[in-house]
């Protein structure tokens, strides 16, 4: 399906001058890997911190809950900042406000505590909720509608290259060689156990240190750097002509579609670890198993470059709806099988997820015009599904096992098959 507004009465129109493209999109690019880069580096801190602080499923995954409930709180204030402030000051915001939340870290961590690690992920992902709502239609508007799937489908790919690398820095800085095993932990003098918490929780203050100072150099790159400005996707504030969002179905629904993706994907992200160290599944430790979830996201950066070059031909709810069904198909084959079977099957889930986000994003703001602003920051406040949904697993993980858990991503796959083939279709509600 092509990714146009022709019936929109205030079509999107990119900047004439076609040179600033490739300039621009590239330096948007490098804050789509920053993101993803940050964003995965939650699943190495679920583990980590699950060890520390001796936290249940369900508690541990309050680290998914604080980052992705800030999508929730900071999105729609997000775009009313772009109505004001427009999207690239929007997106130097957000790097800064990141920065902040990296240096957080450090006082978390010099503590430790649980709680002010939960309040550094908020900040952390506020800034990163600005930067989202502001690239996302950014990217889908700088060049022809027809191809704006296929372009966002190669940003997220640099996005995913981030969540790849993640891993293997979070496993190399972050996670201990000598960490204990729980029953271990759980012997220590109350004494000894501060002086562990102590040590094993100091080592995200360098990485997190050095993050902070990388988001604000870019910040300074970005605030210089002359990005082609998008008038007609940006309405100001108090011009109440274009009228409302919640009248576009096809809107609303890829909100819902933005949360259950995201929710899922999350949820299996978080659980990869824990996932393979199960003496049935891989039976090895847990600094092992954080290079295998490299591979999830890995798979997620291949399929989201094979999928721009296939966007450019393929309709995109028919290449969304077959992704999203093999997803649901192999989340189903790893909860019924063991040992290795289970491991890759899971694993390969992140190839079929690649294209998901960015096709759902793209038929979410077909044909808003001006109110592209509105319509993102609604799909990206839907992002909280990677809050809600991993907790929602961690409960059930606690009661009937973390193999059988993912028969919740599963289901959420389901609906954006619904999606991609039915739901996705722009009409508006009047």
């Amino acid at each position: 399906m092509p990714i146009g507004a022709p019936s929109s009465p205030n079509p999107i129109t990119a900047p004439e001058d076609q040179s600033k493209y490739g300039g621009a999109l590239a330096m948007v690019t490098t804050l789509f890997f920053m993101w993803g880069f940050l964003t995965c580096l939650n699943d190495i801190l679920v583990p980590h911190l699950k060890a520390i602080f001796d936290l249940t499923y369900a508690e541990v995954m309050l680290i998914q809950f604080a980052f992705f409930g800030a999508y929730f709180l900071f999105s729609i204030p997000s775009s009313k900042v772009i109505d004001r402030i427009g999207y690239q000051k929007t997106m130097v915001l957000g790097l800064c406000t990141m920065g902040l939340g990296a240096f957080l870290f450090i006082p978390a961590a010099s503590v430790p505590s649980y709680p002010l690690f939960l309040g550094a992920l908020v900040v952390l992902a506020a800034g990163i909720t600005a930067l989202q709502v502001a690239a996302n239609p950014y990217v889908s508007v700088l060049g022809p509608a027809r191809t704006a799937s296929s372009r966002l489908n190669l940003t997220q790919a640099f996005n995913s290259l981030g969540t790849f690398l993640a891993p293997w820095f979070g496993k190399a800085l972050i996670l201990s060689s000598a960490a204990l095993g729980m029953a271990e932990i759980r012997q220590l003098s109350p004494d000894a156990l501060q002086r562990y918490r102590l040590h094993e929780a100091s080592t995200v203050k360098l990485p997190y240190l050095g993050l902070g100072l990388a988001l604000l150099v870019l910040g300074i790159i970005i605030g210089f750097f002359k990005l082609p400005a998008m008038p007609a996707a940006q309405h100001r504030t108090g011009d109440h002509s274009a009228g409302s969002i919640w009248k576009y179905r096809h809107l609303v629904l890829g909100a819902v579609g933005i949360f259950t993706y995201v929710g899922a994907e999350v949820s299996i992200g978080s659980f990869l670890v824990n996932y393979f160290s199960q003496p049935d599944i891989g039976n090895i430790t847990e600094k092992v198993a954080a290079g295998f979830v490299s591979y999830y996201w890995g798979g997620a950066m291949v399929g989201r470059f094979i999928g721009s070059a296939i966007l450019q031909k393929a309709r995109t709810g028919a290449v969304l709806g077959i992704a999203a069904a093999m997803a649901s198909l192999l989340v189903c084959f790893s909860m019924l099988a063991t040992g290795h079977v289970a491991m890759w099957s899971i694993i390969l889930v992140g190839f079929f997820n690649s294209i998901m986000f960015p096709s759902i994003f793209t038929l979410g703001i077909a044909e808003l015009g001006p109110l592209t602003g509105d319509g993102s920051g609604l799909l990206v406040m839907a992002i909280v599904g990677g809050a809600i949904i991993p907790v929602a697993q961690g409960f059930l993980a606690d009661r009937i096992g973390i193999h059988h858990a993912f028969i919740l991503p599963a289901i959420c796959y389901l609906y954006i098959v619904y999606y991609a083939l039915w739901g996705s279709k722009p009409a508006t509600s009047e």
